[in-house]
């Protein structure tokens, strides 16, 4: 590892302890150790708000007519004490790291220039709660096809008024599908949503017209003048004033608290689309594929125009299988006249808020349109002269290909994407001089070239990936395709793209990320970091036989398809020997959705089932579901969900550390998995296999990896080691396994630390006595332990509370004294009962070929010796695995399984609980 700069790269101030530097390809500490960034997305949910998941139509449309609603509430209530389960159950699953979705939406719903400070507020409180419990926060300003009011998620509705659009006409015009209208919006069947179909709006009028306008506008839709901006300025200046004033007011509280230590930095726009800057021809659909999916009706940009305008339209159909797309037959769309664009309206006093005045003028929204140069009614397309309206003919079929003012190739990322990235970048680091701002250029496009100037030295390179078939198809396949290297010209045919068999599959994953980590010198003179800021998997899996809706039910709580699809994402992200000594892939997967979950619309957002824990599967809850076993979704009574919806548990909170963790989680096992937290050196291998629990990992050091500025313990020694994340999903105690199937809270109190030496191999366990090694005294080790934070709870029939248990929690991870602040309200110390010093939460036996080891808590604590200077780099080997058999999947049996195997726990305890000669009260 180079020198750590003791200065910042921007302010040139002196770095704080707890800051994070980007260098090197990989996140740095300032005591030079490597750092690995891993989470999840808090939360999908985010995208609409409270009570108005996307299936809904009712007050769809005129709660946003009359200035939107408040997204309070997200992610997390923090009043009702549930924030604080699900912070500590996210905790617990190892993670450090929470991409934090907000939308454009929530911030300036009400009007252009209408800020909803309630909201930053709320969103102020979430955070401080989420610096209690230890997390790294990047905010993720989060848009899919534009907004939600065009089928996704994002900009308030006003911007699309301000475009000149009609919003109430994209369904009939298909300018782009819209959930709760679908297919029909007079008869809608939501529950018909086909997977992912909302992502072919990338392919339709609405979000090719408006990315159009906001990334291009000056270039292609000059004459859309509004307030004496083009239309490219005026959304693209609200948009980064409204992500501004949101970072000015975290920047205020508490003196800006929460930055670096918590908020360490701002995403750029959510998967940007260039629209149709770039397109060759608007008559025709690329024939190679691309990042946009084809699915269901595919007109091409020429036929959108004319469908934007009224006219009816034969466009060819999609269809998705197990071998990709493939067109199978023609589909006409007939809006009936209906237009997208609205037309102005006559006087002030019309109830009609989606037009304007004669003179430009909107009665709801206020801005000044230049009727001379735009007037509202008709194409801005055919205002620009690309076709001609009564005809239908296409003018200038490529207008798009080249600028129109100077007749020059366009580049959409060099030309409109990054000038937009550096105004953002430049205002967010206004409230946030240290912000470190993410470079998410569109889905699996590599990134333009930056100056380092530019970059300041703060920066990580954040692209996105899913296994697409998979996520498509719902299905964990026997075969598989590398997409990515398909669309980046790897292969001349889809054949050679083709990959059989779980081995090959798992290969090609990694490849892929390969790909994307390599995208990284492109950026420019910076070696950054490598974040992929989502993936995931879906957990609706063929037809939701895992939900008990197939089969009579007998796949209910089975995993094991969405736990190899998940595992072999993540698997790819690990590192292994290729000659590079590359460390693994930091991530955060898509998604956690704490409270809206359910079996029957997922996430709540365009049928997307990817949050990785749901109330549904509670266990606490199966009685009341047993019922819905092999039932069809239409036919489940909405009263009775409701009522399973509200019961008290839906948390999931558990006294029992195994319990908390794993019920209502789903494929737990694979993303609750081991890994280097922080490594002194390079983690070059890094290899864990699911089913057997076994995690091994090669370290390379060399002289330049020396820990810095660390303090010595009494003896003279290093106080700062290696740290692996060793979570007790996979290396449970069997104390903790005995009190879950007891039902009682881990409370048992004995044990010690076990301290592991050179060479040495140690069982960790029950009594704390070491199975093999010199028995060293432990050292202290100087750094604040990961930790899971436990709440009691105390019900009656009607409500659920939870109040904080006394602890002596570190200083570090509790909440300053706020009580005196407004915005302070029920933010609360974070008690922590499951610590470093907690005994007793893995049963481990752990070999190491060198150093010696510590596990305290579920973090494994690792010293070697570094090489002295001039010497050569030196390996290092650390293998974990449970003492005894693997943990069987969480669920149904588990804890009889575990308890009861062979070689589950020492002699002694279950002949406590047992009667002699009776039966055994685990089973």
């Amino acid at each position: 590892m180079p020198p750590i700069p003791s200065t910042s790269p921007i302010t040139g101030r002196p770095v704080p302890p707890d800051y994070i530097h980007t260098t090197s390809c990989a996140f740095v500490d300032n005591h030079g150790r490597s750092l690995l960034l891993r989470g999840v997305n808090l939360s999908g949910a985010s995208k609409a708000p409270v009570g108005h998941l996307s299936y809904l139509l009712e007050d769809f449309w005129e709660s946003a007519e009359a200035g939107g609603e408040s997204f309070v509430g997200r992610p997390l209530n923090i009043d009702d004490g549930s924030a604080d389960v699900h912070l500590a159950r996210l905790r617990g699953w190892g993670f450090n790291m929470l991409r934090f979705p907000f939308t454009w939406e929530a911030l300036e719903h009400e009007g252009p220039g209408i800020y909803d400070t309630e909201y930053m507020d709320y969103t102020i409180r979430v955070l401080a709660k989420c610096r209690d419990y230890g997390f790294r926060v990047f905010m993720d300003p989060h848009q899919d096809t534009w907004s939600r009011f065009s089928g996704g998620s994002g900009a308030p509705y006003w911007t699309l008024a301000a475009c000149g659009i009609d919003p109430r006409n994209i369904t009939a015009t298909q300018a782009a599908i819209v959930h709760c209208e679908y297919p029909a919006a007079h008869a809608p069947e939501p529950a018909n949503l086909p997977a992912m179909i909302w992502s072919t709006n990338y392919g339709r009028l609405l979000s090719q017209t408006v990315f159009t306008l906001f990334f291009a506008g000056r270039a292609y839709a000059p004459n859309c003048i509004i307030d004496g901006f083009n239309i490219q300025d005026y959304l693209q200046n609200h948009f980064i004033e409204a992500c501004g004033r949101l970072a000015d007011r975290i920047a205020a509280f508490e003196d800006g608290s929460l930055l670096d230590g918590c908020v360490i930095g701002w995403d750029s726009m959510n998967e940007p689309f260039e629209g149709l800057c770039g397109w060759d021809d608007v008559q025709v659909n690329p024939t190679a594929q691309g990042s946009t999916l084809k699915k269901g009706t595919y007109p091409t940009p020429a036929q959108s125009l004319r469908l934007g305008m009224g006219q009816a339209q034969t466009v060819d159909h999609w269809t998705f299988g197990v071998t990709g797309p493939s067109k199978n037959g023609t589909v006409t769309i007939d809006p009936k006249g209906r237009k997208v664009w609205a037309d102005p309206v006559e006087s002030s006093s019309s109830t009609e808020l989606v037009g304007e005045l004669p003179d430009g003028t909107h009665p709801r929204w206020g801005w000044k349109r230049d009727v001379s140069k735009w007037p509202l009614g008709t194409c801005i397309w055919a205002q620009h002269g690309v076709w001609d309206v009564e005809t239908g003919f296409i003018l200038r079929p490529h207008y798009f290909a080249t600028h129109p003012q100077t007749g020059d190739e366009v580049e959409f990322l060099s030309d409109f994407w990054k000038p937009h990235w550096l105004a953002y970048a430049a205002r967010v680091r206004r409230a946030h001089a240290e912000a470190i701002v993410l470079v998410q250029p569109p889905v699996f496009a590599p990134p333009p070239r930056f100056e380092e100037s530019e970059l300041q030295g703060r920066c990580i390179y954040s692209p996105h990936y899913y296994d697409g078939l998979t996520l498509i198809t719902r299905h964990w396949n026997w075969f598989n395709a590398d997409a990515l290297g398909l669309l980046r010209g790897k292969y001349s045919s889809t054949l050679q793209a083709v990959k059989i068999g779980e081995s090959a599959i798992r290969k090609s994953l990694h490849e892929q990320l390969g790909y994307l980590r390599d995208d990284v010198p492109a950026l420019g003179n910076g070696d950054y970091p490598t974040l992929i800021g989502e993936i995931g998997t879906p957990f609706d899996m063929d037809s939701k036989r895992s939900y008990g809706w197939t089969d009579g039910g007998k796949h209910k709580g089975d995993y094991n398809a969405q736990e190899k699809a998940l595992d072999a994402s993540l698997a790819a992200c690990d590192a292994w020997t290729d000659g590079t000594g590359r460390q693994s892939l930091n991530w955060t997967i898509w998604t956690y959705v704490p409270d809206d979950h359910c079996h029957e619309w997922g996430d709540g957002w365009n049928m997307e089932d990817l949050s990785l824990w749901s109330p549904d599967d509670l266990r606490s809850g199966e009685d009341d579901d047993d019922d819905d076993a092999g039932e069809d979704p239409a036919s489940r009574d909405s009263a009775s969900t409701a009522s399973v919806r509200a019961r008290p548990a839906r948390a999931g909170y558990s006294h029992n550390a195994y319990t908390l963790l794993t019920d209502g989680a789903r494929a737990v096992r694979a993303f609750a998995r081991p890994w280097p937290v922080r490594v002194v050196g390079r983690a070059v291998d890094v290899r864990f296999d699911v089913p057997s629990g076994v995690f091994k990992m090669t370290v390379s050091v060399g002289w330049e990896d020396r820990v810095r500025n660390a303090p010595a313990d009494e003896e003279g020694g290093e106080t700062l080691a290696t740290e692996v994340y060793v979570p007790l999903v996979h290396y449970a105690h069997p104390r903790l396994l005995e009190d879950a199937a007891q039902g009682r809270a881990d409370t048992q109190s004995v044990g010690t630390v076990t301290t592991l030496g050179d060479g040495e191999e140690c069982d960790i366990h029950a009594d704390g006595d070491a199975g093999r090694g010199r028995g060293r005294a432990p050292r202290p080790v100087g750094q604040q332990p990961l930790s899971v934070s436990m709440m009691t709870t105390s019900t009656d029939a009607t409500t659920s509370t939870v109040t904080a248990v006394p602890s002596s929690a570190p200083p570090s991870l509790t909440s300053k004294d706020t009580k005196d602040s407004p915005l302070s309200a029920g933010v609360r110390p974070a008690p922590l009962l499951v610590r470093d010093d907690t005994p007793n939460l893995v049963d481990l036996q752990v070999s190491i070929s060198g150093g010696r080891a510590e596990v305290r808590g579920q973090t494994l604590f690792w010293w070697y010796d570094v090489p002295v200077e001039g010497a050569p780099a030196r390996e290092y080997v650390l293998e974990v695995r449970r003492r005894g058999s693997a943990l069987p999947v969480p669920g149904k049996g588990v804890l009889s399984a575990a308890l009861g195997g062979a070689q589950a726990a020492p002699r002694g305890w279950c002949e406590q609980l047992c009667a002699e000669d009776g039966p055994c009260v685990i089973a």
